[in-house]
């Protein structure tokens, strides 16, 4: 399992946190409410990848050699990734290109 610690540097370009009070808080609920705030900051961003801390769930399963960051993390990176929807601090993070 992949240990993520949310720190905005580590993450494309704009960072967003969301804290959500919610103990039901699933991956379905976490990926509506970041479309949401994604699609507030810009009607077409699209998602590229996220990360679910608790079960250690990523996607897109793409794996390559570089350690430093997590393989979902350089494949939106990749992609031109630059919007970051940061839930309950790394609890969910979702990855977006905003076009």
């Amino acid at each position: 399992m992949i240990q993520i610690h949310s720190k905005s540097d580590e993450f494309p370009l704009e960072h967003i946190k969301l804290q959500i009070d919610d103990p039901d808080l699933d991956i379905a609920t976490a990926r509506e409410m970041a479309k949401a705030k994604a699609r507030e900051l810009n009607k077409d961003a699209m998602l590229l990848s996220w990360y679910c801390r608790k079960t250690g769930e990523y996607s897109p399963k793409f794996e390559c050699g570089y350690k430093k960051k997590p393989p979902w993390v350089i494949f939106a990176e990749a992609r031109g990734g630059n919007l970051t929807i940061d839930i309950n601090e790394g609890e969910y993070i979702f990855i977006y290109l905003k076009l």
